[in-house]
């Protein structure tokens, strides 16, 4: 890239450093070595294999409890037991004493997952802590309850590549899926090619760019299906919180039974965008219905993006959706002149709950 293209390009590595005081930038280009970095943290804990007849819950919030729907994800038919994700402050109604239940909480203090942690021991399930530290990690020593170690410094939602491959490895240890260890270091490798192209340093109309400026000044809605579903909702997560918008996702082939007639009053409400997540093992039927449903609302849509997942494996398709709208949040962040990494609002909702 030529030194005017650098100047000129809005989301340069220079044009974000200026707005990006915490780093986050970095924190989302780090996904290769979080990956790698994951899988000697799960090794340092010395988790005993146990197989768990009653199923694998992950119990978490916000950015703790999306690894465990993206590992769900990426196993698909190769889970042989049920995997749930609990948000919320208990276990769903059918955990038994033989799940395994991991409680995931970056900070250590959710009280969400406190109190899913409690509900756990209290079934006499196994129990399985993931955190940096905080109330959790002090219970769970207390009790004997094994801690994968998390690195500090983050933001939650900047270690998602730890919570799947902790999530993975979870699920491999208690019989819940097949390991996919051995495809951990092939789609680190595989992340940061992509990085090499998406990232501040590639292009100005590199892919990343080109979806953060046709989805900037809009509402955007995230659509997938299957794999991509849970990628959906953590690109809508990822734009709430690093570029401060409202953003929705839906599934298809859902969406397509309700979401789609409300487009026609898009146009009047305000300005909406929509990204389609597509991936190569999709259902025919829900490709075809990908491709009929932007056309349809293409009309009242400032912008659509048809986005195909990268990769051979599902694991490796699934993580270049999720690298892909991590930059795409920061890059809106920054083309509407914010700094990604505050969440004050729900520092501010927190310190109120705190104080009864």
């Amino acid at each position: 890239m030529s030194d005017h293209a650098r100047t000129s390009d809005p989301l340069s590595r220079e044009a974000i450093r200026a707005l990006d005081a915490a780093n986050q930038l970095d924190d989302v280009l780090g996904l290769p070595d979080h990956l790698r970095d994951a899988l000697w943290r799960v090794e340092s804990a010395n988790l005993e294999p146990r197989d768990a007849p009653g199923g694998f819950i992950v119990a978490g919030m916000g950015g703790s409890a999306v690894g465990g729907q993206l590992a769900r994800a990426a196993l698909g038919d190769r889970a042989s037991r049920p995997i749930a994700v609990a948000r919320g402050y208990g276990l769903p109604a059918w955990t038994t004493p033989d799940a395994t239940v991991l409680c995931a909480s970056y900070s250590g203090d959710t009280e969400e997952t406190l109190a899913a942690y409690e509900a756990a021991g209290a079934l006499g399930a196994r129990r399985i802590v993931s955190t940096t530290g905080g109330k959790l990690a002090a219970a769970a020593r207390e009790d004997g309850v094994p801690v994968i170690p998390l690195p500090g410094a983050f933001q939650p939602r900047a270690a998602v590549g730890y919570g799947i491959v902790v999530a993975l490895e979870v699920a491999a240890l208690c019989g819940a899926g097949e390991s996919l260890r051995s495809e951990i270091d092939v789609v680190a490798a595989h992340s940061e090619a992509l990085v090499a192209e998406w990232g501040p340093d590639g292009a100005p109309d590199s892919l990343a760019k080109q979806i953060a400026h046709g989805i900037h000044g809009t509402i955007p809605l995230i659509a997938g299906a299957d794999l991509t579903a849970p990628v959906a909702y953590r690109w809508k997560t990822q734009l709430n919180e690093n570029a401060k918008i409202p953003a929705f996702s839906n599934e298809l082939p859902e969406l397509d039974h309700n979401e789609i007639v409300g487009w026609s009053g898009a146009a009047e409400l305000g300005r909406f965008s929509a990204v389609f997540l597509d991936d190569s093992d999709l259902h025919p039927r829900v490709r075809q219905r990908i491709e009929l449903t932007r056309g349809l609302i293409s009309a009242t849509a400032v912008s659509t993006f048809r986005i195909d997942s990268r990769g051979e494996t599902a694991l490796e398709r699934l993580v270049s959706l999720v690298l892909l709208g991590d930059l795409v949040s920061i890059y809106v962040a920054i083309l509407r002149g914010i700094d990604p990494s505050p969440v004050e609002t729900i520092e501010r909702l927190k310190t109120t709950l705190a104080g009864g």
